[in-house]
Order: structure tokens, then sequence, then C-alpha cells
């Protein structure tokens, strides 16, 4: 076995945002730039050699070329095992469930998930740990502080691995499986969700649905188990094929990006059901016909008919939310006896309240919901549980959305989005928010009482790690709010995210449009942050 050691020097750049590390394809080309971040990633394993590790990605530009590095670097830092999507694919939720069910020590996921891929786009690393889960802060600390010390890797010089067969090989002294990406996790949904009661909708004759994989990593998923095993019509599974650049689309499950089914849905003679899915396989949007359902309402919905799902049939622990999610889901915690959960914006923070036992059903506003079957969002799971719903009650989409809010009232939502700004700008604009927060709590914005406004700091109730500037948020009397936040998910410039939340109890005014009850909200936000004088822009990129 010929390992060869490799003279480095450390990158300035690598520290891990809130999945991974995201950075344009021809940054991770650069000579040693992928090799040392994996290099500081394994050096942050002590407890590597003799161990398994699962690698895959969602097929974006530069995922096979980066699994042979990875996987002839692994050979030579002493794990004895890896198990390797079949073609480099395995969805972030396949990764999670392929850790866990083979107690692996991580994980290596390759995707820079909802962002565009392709030569000159987005490419990305992230390293989930034993219980399936993103690293937390204290382990991608580490990482980073690897890549600033970083001075050598080992690497073993051997042929490239042929993917594309379910073999086992040997690398050096590792053992290479090429497993199907798909069989390990379609087992789990099974074990899950009501096959036979899905598999009786679906076949009705009666019921259509369209699911438009954006051509990303969920396609196999979707028709694997959607069409094959429930019994879809050939061709409910759309845009199924993983392409290194998803179409020359944008894989993102929103109402901008995924066009095309909105189109579908919202046009003439529409299916019953439409989803979609993101990049690597973590996000889902649901629509019924002529309708949309948020991410928010949908955690909420979900946990409320949890019961109607085999998996779920004797309750559920408790319900975790990130900050910015709209409150709907603590309202059917309330009524249910459970403990809702509000956590910063990141997978990672709900790993510790699932572990734990604390929570069953985790949501984010960003289209991300999830439970404790594995420890990932996951955007087929979500599809499925909607499928599984529908089949029991026997309503529509918009018949089970509608009677949830007159049952619990409606919690009105947006987020609104300004992509690629200038981080300067960016930062001052957070900056002069945070300078005025001492101030607000008491003060009249616009017909809005100020009831409270701070900077969101998140103390884990499980192991006391503290996480502070989450998010700004400024909560008014009436119970309305409005959140500001930059992502951490982009590779250039920044994406201020502005969140509007109203409640409103009345049922005879559950269907005013989103964007007008929330209107006042939306000025004041502008008026308060300074947007259009800071960035120069007078609307959204994206508006959900």
């Amino acid at each position: 076995m010929d390992i060869k050691t490799i003279s480095t020097t450390p990158f300035d750049d690598q520290k891990p945002g809130t999945s991974g590390l995201r950075k344009k394809v021809p940054v991770f080309q650069q000579p040693n730039y992928l090799e040392n971040f994996i290099q500081a990633t394994f050096n942050s394993i002590p407890e590597r050699v003799g161990q398994t590790l699962v690698l895959g990605g969602d097929g974006r530009y530069y995922n096979r070329e980066a699994i042979q590095i990875i996987l002839k670097m692994a050979a030579a830092n002493g794990f004895a095992r890896t198990l390797v999507g079949q073609g480099g694919i395995l969805s972030t939720p396949a990764a999670s469930c392929v850790i866990r069910k083979y107690k692996a020590i991580g994980g290596i996921i390759l995707s820079a998930s909802h962002n565009p891929g392709g030569p000159k786009e987005d490419f990305g690393v992230k390293f989930n740990t034993s219980n399936g889960g993103p690293a937390p802060e204290k382990v991608t600390s580490a990482i980073f502080a690897e890549s600033q010390r970083i001075s050598e890797y080992q690497i073993l010089e051997a042929e490239d691995i042929d993917l594309d067969k379910q073999t086992k090989t040997q690398l050096g002294n590792m053992t290479v499986e090429v497993i199907d990406a798909v069989t390990d996790y379609a087992g789990l949904m099974e074990s899950i969700f009501d096959f036979g009661r899905i598999n009786q909708l679906l076949t009705s004759g009666t019921f259509r649905l369209s699911f438009d994989a954006l051509h990303a990593v969920t396609g196999p998923y979707a028709k694997a188990i959607i069409e094959q095993r429930l019994g879809a019509k050939p061709g409910s599974v759309v845009n199924a094929i993983p392409l290194e650049d998803f179409g020359g689309g944008h894989p993102d499950p929103n109402l901008v990006y995924a066009h095309d089914l909105v189109e579908t849905m919202f046009g003439d003679n529409p299916p019953d059901f439409g989803a979609a899915s993101d990049g690597d396989g973590d996000r889902n949007m649901v629509l019924g016909s002529k309708f949309f359902v948020t991410p928010s309402d949908s955690v909420a919905i979900m946990a409320a008919n949890a019961k109607l799902v085999p998996g779920y049939a004797n309750g559920i622990a408790g319900i975790a939310r990130s900050m910015p999610t709209s409150q709907a889901a603590d309202r059917v915690a309330a009524a249910m006896g459970l403990d809702c959960y509000e956590t910063p914006t990141g997978w990672k923070f709900f790993g510790n309240l699932l572990d734990a036992g604390k929570v069953t059903i985790c949501g984010e506003e960003s289209f991300g919901t999830g439970s404790d079957h594995v420890r990932e969002k996951d955007g087929l799971w979500a599809v499925l549980f909607w499928l599984n719903i529908l089949a029991v009650r026997q309503e529509s989409v918009e018949q089970i959305v509608t009677e949830h809010w007159r049952t619990y009232g409606r919690n009105f939502y947006s987020r609104h989005d300004y992509e690629g700004i200038a981080s300067d700008k960016a930062n001052q604009l957070m900056q002069q928010l945070r300078d005025r927060l001492g101030s607000l709590p008491g003060s009249k914005l616009g017909n809005h009482q100020v009831k409270y406004s701070d900077d969101f700091s998140y103390t884990d109730p499980v192991d006391g790690s503290i996480s502070k500037k989450q998010g700004i948020r400024i909560g008014f009397e009436d119970g309305s709010r409005i959140v500001f936040r930059l992502s951490g998910t982009g590779t250039q410039g920044a994406t201020l995210r502005v969140y509007l939340e109203s409640f409103e109890a009345d049922p005879a005014k559950h269907d005013q449009d989103t964007q007008a009850a929330l209107a006042d909200l939306i000025a004041i936000a502008d008026q308060v942050a300074q947007i259009q004088a800071i960035t120069e822009r007078d609307q959204p990129t994206v508006i959900t």
C-alpha cells in the first residue's frame, strides 16, 4: 500500500457554516483545497482507525472526482470500510439512515443543498457524526482549528474505484462497498408509513400527484418508492434523473424556483397533490390543487396528525422548530400537552433533542421537516407523511389545512429573501438593528406596540451549550413579530432573510392574501431596518 504524505499550507476560508463548507467549484478545485479540509475533518476524529465511514453526494458537478479523492484519503487515514452510494449518489437523509443502520463513525456528504450546480457554481462538504446528524458546533470548530494548522495530508496512490457497480473493492487495507443508494432508505420509509393505505389512494383512479425532483438527488428515491412501490402512475415523478447542473435550474423547492410544478398545480385541471424536493433531498414543498402549504403550517399539521401514521401511532414526545419558523407548531404542542422547543436555524440543533428523546417532530420554515427516524430533515419522508394523512382522512390538502386553521387559528407567515447583497451592507444593516434593540421595547412601530426586541440566544437543554447572535427578533404586544437574519448557506455575498408573522383567530379572516395580511409588518420591517436605503433593493429576490 503506497501512502503518500503531501506537504500543504492552510487556507484561511475553511470555516464550516450551518451546513458544512460551501464554496464555488473552482475554489474546491484549487490544489490541496479539498484535501486540506478532508484531512482536517479526519484529524478531528482521533478514533477513526478501523471504523466505518459513509460517503455520497447529490450528484452535482465535481461530486465524482471529490469522492475518488476522499476514498483514497480515507484508506490512507486508517478507516476499515467505506460505504459509498452507487454512482456517488446518497441523499442527505439517506446518508443519515445508512450511518445509523451500519453504526458508522460518521459520514461525508457532498452537497451545497438547494444552491445551483455546475462548473462555476456551488459545491459543499459536510461531516455528519455517528448519530447521523450534522456535526455540532464543537466538532465544526475543531475541524476549522485543524484546517488552520494543517501542514500535510495523507492519500493512497491507487486507481479510481468503479462507482457504478454494486461491488466490494479493496483500496489498500480499506474495503469500499458500493451500495444501492435507495434500498436502506426505502426500507426505513416502509417501516414508518402505511404503504398499503397509500397504495390504495394512488391506484384509486381518482387521485393524481406530481412530484418534481428538479433533476436532483431525490429523483431515484421518488421513482423507486412513489411509482414502483406505491403504485403511482408512471410519469408522476418528473425531472427524476440527477444532473450535474440540475438541468440548468435552481434546485430549491419554493414558489419561485419550482415554477414548473407551481404552474401545474395552479393551472387548469391540476393534480390533487404536488411536491418537490431540493438538491440533496432534505427539503420539501407541498401543494394542493391551487393551494400552497407553508412549511411552518406543514410541520404543525404533521404533528397534529401524527397518530394517523403507523410509525407515530403511539404519540410523539415533543415538537421543535427553528426560531424564525412560525409559532403554529407551538399552538399544536400546547393543545397536545407537549413541550415545544425553539432552536437556532440549523438541523444540528435538533440533534441533541432527538437523541435525548425530548422531541419527535422537527421543522424549519426553510422547507425542512423531519423526525427521529434520522438526524436530518427529510424531503421525501415529509411527502410520504402527507400522502399517509391524505389516504386516511380522504380530504383534500386545502380541506386539511383550512380545518387546521379553524381548530388552532392561522399564523399568517412569510419570508422575504434579499439575495446577493454586498456583505458589508448586510453587516451594516444588522449592526444598526443591534444598536437599536435596547430602545425599541415600549415604543410604537406603525400601529404595533413593541413588547420585546433581542438578538436570539439559545441554551441547549441537553448539553448546556450556548449559541448567541442567532437572529434579531422584534415582538409586538399582539403576538406578531419580525425576525431578521443573515443566511449561512450561500457562497457569495450575503442573503438577508426577513420573517414576518401575525396571528388571526377569526376563521372569517383566514382567507386573506398573506402579503396583504402582513402589509403593515412589511412596511415596519423596511422602516426599522432601512432595507431599501442600505441594500438599494426595492423588493425581495424571493418571497415565500
